[in-house]
């Protein structure tokens, strides 16, 4: 999640913006039922499918063998939650951060692989895709692990995964790509051995644009465009779309796109959810947000995350052009307002998948939930 770790264990039990109740089983419930309508530009509104949900939770059964540790661990027996998402010959596949019991920082995460045909029942491997092992990455994945995945796929076909490493102390950006989404190779700290290589980062999210059902990662002005961070949301810049570099102004200070507003839903962080969305009208960008434990908006508990959007020049992505005053996502069913971390939905995870938006989402950072949209312009 972010850096307010501890903080975050003291949020108290939420509602959904206008609703308490839970709908009957097997009906769908309005994401933000009394919300203020959507703008055009913006993705939606989301349903969440009660039927399902959530759409994935921990298993006690399934053992893998860790390198580093030497022994058999149950790698997703304590939480399982932010995902990724995407589609590939006519399958939706997700990608999610899986916890074991073991080890000082609360369970190690590692990266486990689900997939389905109808976005809604999952499939899963028996083993994580990607973990912390014996290799160059160690030092910066052992031994909390890696963490919240968001995958696009590059122009080239080959699929572009950037995670977080945490050490235990600092949470860092990398990349990782594969070809087959089963088999990936990790390709380091995504600002490499600069001045930002023990900067705490986290959250990258790549500027996609929609071909189909696929989101590739588009150039603008002639290179890939990224958000992220866990505080303000910051942009960085990439030739290749595996080394990159952060944006700073003429001082070498990090230049911030998204910043919290104070008295709001968003007020004391903003972080990028799933890919962000070009899209002829602007750059779509789905983002979390957390409310401040005092001093916050008093309509939601403290510590309570949310979801939002916020829209960007296409041809700039660092100028905001509009940005929702009002949340699209709030805790409301008890898998989002209990858990881990209470009262919690965290949105990475956005797919266009047989004529529907499917939004999967962390909740309570202990299952993934599952929200659809209609198609719309975008």
């Amino acid at each position: 999640m972010t850096c307010f770790r501890i903080l975050m264990l003291l949020s108290g039990l939420v509602a959904l913006w206008g609703c308490s109740q839970s709908a009957p089983s097997g009906k769908k419930r309005p994401a933000a039922a009394a919300a203020p309508a959507l703008p055009a530009w913006a993705v939606g509104p989301f349903t969440r499918v009660d039927s399902v949900n959530p759409v994935l939770s921990t298993r006690a059964d399934t053992r893998f063998h860790c390198p580093v540790r030497g022994e058999a661990v149950a790698w997703e027996a304590k939480d399982v939650f932010n995902p990724a998402s995407v589609v590939r010959h006519d399958t939706l596949w997700l990608f999610y951060r899986a916890e074991d019991e073991v080890g000082r920082y609360n369970g190690t995460s590692r990266i486990g692989l689900a997939w389905s045909v109808n976005g809604l029942h999952f499939e899963r491997l028996p083993e994580p895709v990607l973990w912390p092992d014996n290799d160059h990455m160690k030092v910066y994945e052992w031994e909390g692990g890696i963490e919240d995945p968001r995958v696009i796929e590059l122009p080239d076909g080959r699929y572009l995964m950037t995670y977080t490493a945490y050490d235990g102390q600092t949470a860092r950006l990398c990349v990782a790509t594969s070809t087959d989404l089963r088999h990936w190779q990790k390709r380091g700290l995504a600002f490499g051995e600069s001045q930002w290589k023990d900067l705490w980062s986290k959250s990258g999210a790549v500027v996609g644009r929609r071909e189909g059902s696929r989101i590739v990662a588009t150039r603008i002005n002639g290179r890939f465009w990224m958000y992220w961070g866990d505080t303000d949301i910051f942009a960085a810049a990439s030739d290749d779309g595996i080394h990159w570099e952060p944006v700073t102004d003429a001082r070498g200070a990090l230049v911030p796109v998204l910043q919290p507003r104070p008295g709001m839903f968003d007020c004391q962080l903003v972080e990028p959810g799933p890919p962000a969305l070009w899209t002829p009208r602007g750059i779509v960008l789905l983002y979390n947000s957390r409310n401040l434990d005092e001093g916050g908006n008093p309509e939601l508990p403290p510590g309570t995350y949310t979801a939002a959007q916020a829209l960007l020049d296409p041809g700039d992505p660092l100028a905001v052009r509009d940005r929702l005053t009002h949340y699209f996502l709030r805790p409301e069913a008890g898998y989002e307002r209990t858990g881990q971390v209470s009262n919690v939905v965290f949105v990475e995870a956005l797919s266009l998948y047989k004529g529907r938006w499917f939004l999967y989402y962390g909740t309570a950072d202990a299952h993934i939930a599952v929200a659809v949209a209609p198609r719309s312009f975008h």
